[in-house]
């Protein structure tokens, strides 16, 4: 009984210490880039655009521009997203083409980022022509954060309790009508929230956007999908790689790295406030 006690205990402290140990990376990459970065803040250096070989200025166009792409690209992912979704969860038949479709969406999981970005270049930008510009970066970000939405919509829709399926039938709805009118409804904040969660990943690849939209300096702000962008991540890329003085410019990539990191971790504590908010309100 002892050593079963002691087993017990010794496995909660590895648990304890493991759990404490991934908080402290996060924790010391925070302060890292806080201690580094945080001077570099400002009003004006969140609103005015990069200057005087970018060793001077704000962030103002790469923070609009990955915002722009976070926008569109959802804009893609969602509804393409959500359909997958339905049809797995409502109409398709237990069977190798459901097997099939869901096997290839974990598959596109695991493709890495530059694989995104180099089919990007060949599809969209060449044999679309649609060039590299916001519109085609987009895209590109669409695809590789489909999983994340497929897999949260697919989720939610299976959370839907099957008594109000059919109660929706037993007052003579048709399928469709019982998903527009009660399944979608009901699933929608849980899919929401894996659309906030998606919305974080794209706003930190840098790969794919580099090969099909983003530039290394544009003086100003994208009005059409069809026009090239800065973005954060590839700013930051551009700022360590290939400035004309990087050392003049650690500061900016230090305070840049910071609002990127920022939004992604305020993206991200949303989206698990939220789903852990229509938890306890029995919605999720």
């Amino acid at each position: 009984m002892k050593i079963r006690l002691v087993k017990d205990r010794l496995a909660s402290w590895c648990l304890w210490a493991l759990a404490l140990l991934t908080l402290g990376a996060l924790l010391a990459i925070l302060g890292f880039l806080w201690v580094n970065g945080s001077s570099a803040i400002t009003w004006d250096f969140l609103t005015q655009m990069p200057r005087s070989g970018m060793t001077q200025g704000g962030i103002a166009t790469p923070l609009v521009g990955t915002i722009q792409l976070m926008l569109l690209s959802m804009a893609f992912a969602l509804p393409i997203g959500v359909a997958t979704a339905v049809y797995l969860t409502e109409y398709a038949p237990k069977g190798p083409v459901a097997s099939a479709v869901r096997l290839a969406i974990r598959s596109l999981a695991g493709v890495p980022s530059v694989v995104f970005g180099l089919f990007g270049l060949s599809f969209f930008c060449i044999f679309l022509g649609l060039g590299a510009s916001m519109l085609s970066a987009s895209l590109t970000l669409a695809c590789l954060v489909l999983p994340v939405v497929v897999t949260a919509a697919e989720t939610a829709l299976l959370n839907v309790p099957k008594d109000l399926r059919d109660a929706s039938f037993a007052m003579g709805a048709t399928r469709w009508q019982t998903i527009r009118k009660v399944v979608l409804p009901t699933a929608m904040p849980s899919i929401m929230t894996g659309a906030i969660l998606g919305l974080g990943r794209v706003a930190g690849e840098t790969a794919p956007i580099m090969f099909t939209g983003a530039v290394f300096f544009t003086p100003n702000f994208a009005k059409s999908p069809f026009e090239s962008v800065m973005a954060l991540p590839y700013h930051i890329y551009v700022l360590a790689t290939a400035g004309t003085n990087i050392d003049a410019t650690r500061p900016i990539q230090y305070g840049t790295s910071l609002v990127l990191v920022g939004t992604v971790f305020l993206l991200s504590l949303t989206g698990i406030a939220w789903r852990s908010r229509l938890r306890r309100s029995g919605r999720a």
